[in-house]
């Protein structure tokens, strides 16, 4: 199912009469930082999964002090 102008203009409208116009910049700047974080933590996921697929020669050996 793919989403129209017309869906999009509805769910703005849905949007504004429920939580009304004044409140709709601070829930913008809410989802905002709430993406960043989730593309941060996913971001770093990839990276832990791409170390843990390197050969063991390539990985970093614990230095025994």
């Amino acid at each position: 199912m793919r989403l129209q102008g017309w869906h999009i203009i509805f769910i703005v409208l849905v949007v504004l009469v429920i939580w009304g116009a004044p409140k709709l910049p601070g829930f913008a700047k809410s989802l905002g930082e709430s993406m960043r974080i989730f593309r941060k933590e996913m971001k770093q996921l990839g990276d832990e999964r791409a170390e843990d697929k390197k050969p063991s020669s390539e990985k970093a050996e614990p230095k025994d002090d």
